[in-house]
């Protein structure tokens, strides 16, 4: 078995040190994109929010629309009655 040195243990930590600093640059990218896909996604639930807002009044508009067309049907129907007893 060969003899255990320190220079051959310098080298092997300085080899670990190196590894780790990669690993630690590749986890601060891995946290910067998780930052950005998190503002990513608050962006695009803001957007569906305001889309969900804006088809609610579209929708209670149409019910307003459709309220005053059936009135009007109404009086229109109750016109011709009264015109053909």
């Amino acid at each position: 078995m060969a003899e255990v040195t320190n220079e051959l243990l310098y080298e092997v930590l300085k080899s670990i040190h190196s590894r780790m600093d990669k690993l630690d640059t590749g986890l601060s990218d891995l946290r910067s994109e998780m930052i950005t896909m998190r503002g990513a996604l608050v962006t695009v639930q803001q957007d569906v929010h305001h889309i969900y807002s804006r088809l609610d009044r579209v929708d209670q508009r149409l019910d307003r629309i459709e309220n005053r067309l059936e009135l009007r049907e109404l009086a229109e129907a109750q016109a011709r009655f009264e015109e053909h007893p």
